[in-house]
């Protein structure tokens, strides 16, 4: 790597947002006693009789808000998907029962449960990880598929 290659948009972008994505973790956990998981979050909300729903909404609309505000500064990348809708419905519905299995999502077992030394953490963002590159190799490697 070019010590110029550093000063591309896409270092400087990835380095913002995983320092964003550490200082949003961080300040969950030290002013609310929560774990930056997001499935966690979002199923709690869904939960009836639970009475912490005022900062799982605020943290979900800073997600979905995020990218807008970004806009404003900088231009977004091309969005370009690839799959079909039967697909989405598919892949969406496997990460969720994925998510249950693993107790948790990569955002709650990668960024917030290895930074803990949770060696449960640590195996499910192994196995996502390991997951991912299968399936990338699977359909973008092998012909046929």
């Amino acid at each position: 790597m070019n010590l110029s290659d550093l000063t591309h948009s896409a270092y400087i972008a990835g380095l913002s947002g995983g320092l964003l994505i550490g200082f949003a973790a961080v300040m969950l956990v030290l002013f609310n006693g929560q774990i930056a998981g997001i499935s966690g979050i979002l199923g709690d909300l869904l939960q009836t009789g639970k009475g912490d729903k005022v900062w799982r909404v605020m943290f979900l609309l800073g997600l979905i808000t995020a990218p807008f505000v970004y806009q404003m500064a900088f231009d977004l990348p091309p969005v370009v998907i690839e799959a079909g809708t039967i697909e989405l419905i598919i892949a969406g519905l496997l990460v969720g029962m994925g998510t249950q299995y693993a107790s948790g999502c990569t955002s709650g077992h990668g960024v917030c449960g290895i930074s803990r030394g949770s060696i449960r953490s640590i195996a499910a963002t192994l196995t996502f990880m390991a997951a991912g590159f299968v399936t990338v190799y699977l359909t973008r490697h092998l012909p046929g598929l």
